[in-house]
């Protein structure tokens, strides 16, 4: 089998310049809209995460080209955190939005917060860690509020309703307009939702998730049940895992990809590593069907994920104009993946993830119960369908 080469080797680190970049009509790359879970808030299907690049490894000047493009294509969702380049994304997010002086409500702004600094104190989910963090993160992005402030990861150390209680302040206080959650267990989700409806709080609207190729059970299984039952929408990130799905791995590690930058070996590893090859294998052949729809490997993976509808939104990100051309145009693509092209995909992968057995023993989750917790017992006592009977399908 032949793979297309131009899907997978380039004569230069730079990327041919996407069409789409010089469209007369910004939006017409089918940028779409919805709520975010059952939430009002109308997000775009597709949005722009800043982690890595900004205050990392492009320049400011690039930085504020691809937030223009991303802004001036309908893109309305911009993702960073507190983590991101120790607090220098934000920072440079924060200047560009000054500089532009765009409306403050047409846009949405994300950041999450868990590791904020080396001290003890700095990191985790405290109240006093949520509350200071959130307030240092308004000051690097030099804004009155974040749109939606994350839990940057599940913090097994802080009671669940002080977690929940601290969200609720912040956004009270008019820090934030929403809370959510990202990696977090479909069970600690599901134990946020209780607090909030014990203690009267106000409960997470989305939950961020990779999601991708080789990464399906949790976006696939899991949350479209937390959708129907508590509400909670789906954003997903990595649709191209680090760039390993754009076929520019297939030949060894570029000097200028991603994986060749200081603090990533851990990717490099996953590359060479003989899963890593059996993973550039399938996509050889996934190409073959880039190559007859007539677009990038890379686009047709964002197109794959932008595809399920149980998604909100796919985070996209860039070091270059041309990359985010060439991913927000992966959009035309979308209509084109037929079910007979999608069950060839699915033939491929030979990953598609089933519904487990929970009510075997073995498969059943556990709780981890804490003495202090009444909610993780009341959890425990009772299933899914008794505590969200209105939630049932």
């Amino acid at each position: 089998m032949t793979t297309p080469t131009h899907l997978f080797k380039a004569p230069t680190n730079r990327l041919i310049p996407c069409p789409a970049c010089f469209d007369s009509s910004p939006r017409s790359q089918s940028v779409r809209y919805t709520n975010l879970g059952k939430s009002g808030l109308r997000v775009s299907n597709i949005g722009f995460g800043t982690w890595v690049t900004f205050g990392g490894q492009v320049t400011d000047e690039v930085a504020e080209e691809l937030l223009t493009v991303a802004y001036e294509r309908g893109i309305n969702f911009f993702d960073t955190a507190e983590v991101y380049s120790a607090g220098k994304a934000e920072l440079v997010l924060g200047k560009i939005l000054k500089k532009k002086q765009w409306r403050r409500s047409s846009y949405i702004i994300s950041t999450k917060i868990y590791w904020g600094g080396k001290a003890e104190t700095e990191k985790g989910l405290s109240r006093k860690h949520i509350i200071e963090g959130i307030q240092a993160s308004l000051g690097r992005l030099q804004l009155d509020y974040v749109d939606i402030v994350f839990a940057n990861k599940a913090d097994s150390h802080v009671p669940m309703e002080e977690i929940v209680r601290a969200m609720t302040f912040v956004i009270n206080q008019g820090w934030a307009m929403y809370w959510g959650t990202s990696r977090w267990s479909t069970m600690e989700i599901m134990e946020s939702y209780s607090v909030a409806r014990q203690f009267n709080l106000i409960p997470p609207i989305a939950e961020q998730a990779e999601y991708h190729y080789f990464q399906r059970e949790k976006v696939e299984i899991q949350m479209p049940e937390m959708y129907h039952k508590i509400g909670v929408g789906t954003i997903t990130w990595s649709p191209l895992a680090c760039g390993i799905l754009s076929g520019k791995y297939d030949d060894g590690i570029p000097i200028y990809s991603r994986a060749a930058l200081k603090g990533y070996n851990w990717l490099k590893e996953k590359i060479l590593s003989e899963e890593g090859r059996r993973q550039q294998a399938k996509l050889r052949d996934i190409a073959i069907i880039a190559d007859q729809l007539g677009c990038s490997l890379a686009q047709l993976a964002i197109a794959w994920c932008v595809k399920n509808e149980n998604i909100s939104q796919v985070l996209l990100g860039a070091s270059t104009v041309d990359q985010l051309c060439e991913d927000i145009q992966a959009l035309q693509y979308v209509p084109k993946l037929t079910g007979a092209i999608m069950e060839e995909i699915e033939r491929i992968l030979g990953n598609k993830p089933r519904p487990r057995d929970y009510g075997s023993a073995e498969n059943k989750p556990k709780l981890k119960l804490k003495s202090d917790s009444t909610h993780r017992q009341f959890l425990r006592n009772f299933s899914l369908a008794k505590i969200f009977p209105w939630g049932k399908t």
